[in-house]
């Protein structure tokens, strides 16, 4: 079963933006080459809400103004467990292959550039990350977006497999229709 819709405006928000990559791109015509410019943006909140864009323009303002702008438009929202995510999960894009782990308090975001970006934003603050696949920025960040839109809460999950919760989280809650140990 698909991950619910998370998506939401950007509308009310105070979004920072964080540009993850710049690359200048060359067409080939008959005078010589054309030079264009694409960017690669993250925006967010830095509490739950992420979303990135890719804008591609002739100059590097108006390319970053355009990746604002397509990201604002992607934006959902990211469940968290405290300052962390709630379970381990493998973000794939294309050849991009992104592991995200939960971790202790104080632990910090261990991440590379992109991935970083991405979490920092979402108000993630201790998680372990591994890339597994491409070095590419713009295929990771993508990964990463879809890791983090494939996350499920305990109660998501609980609604899902028709338990309560705690039996969820292990927390007890224990099912009474379970035969009861046999004493030796």
């Amino acid at each position: 079963m698909p991950a619910p819709d998370r998506s939401i405006s950007s509308s009310g928000l105070d979004l920072q933006e964080r540009v993850v990559e710049i690359n200048r791109v060359a067409k080939v015509v008959k005078g010589g080459r054309r030079f264009s410019f694409t960017a690669l943006v993250v925006v967010g909140d830095e509490e739950t809400v992420v979303g990135v864009g890719y804008g591609k323009a002739n100059e590097v303002p108006v390319a970053i103004q355009k990746g604002v702008e397509r990201a604002k438009k992607n934006l959902f929202r990211v469940p968290r467990h405290g300052s962390t995510i709630p379970h381990r999960v493998e973000g794939v894009y294309g050849a991009g292959r992104v592991l995200l782990k939960p971790a202790s308090p104080g632990t910090g975001v261990i991440a590379g550039a992109g991935v970083r970006a991405v979490l920092e934003l979402a108000g993630i603050h201790d998680i372990l990350t591994k890339s597994l696949g491409t070095q590419n920025p713009i295929n990771l960040v993508k990964a990463t977006v879809a890791g983090l839109q494939s996350l499920r809460t305990p109660d998501e999950v609980a609604e899902l497999r028709g338990l309560s919760i705690d039996q969820v989280l292990g927390l007890g809650g224990e099912d009474v229709s379970a035969e009861e140990p046999v004493q030796a």
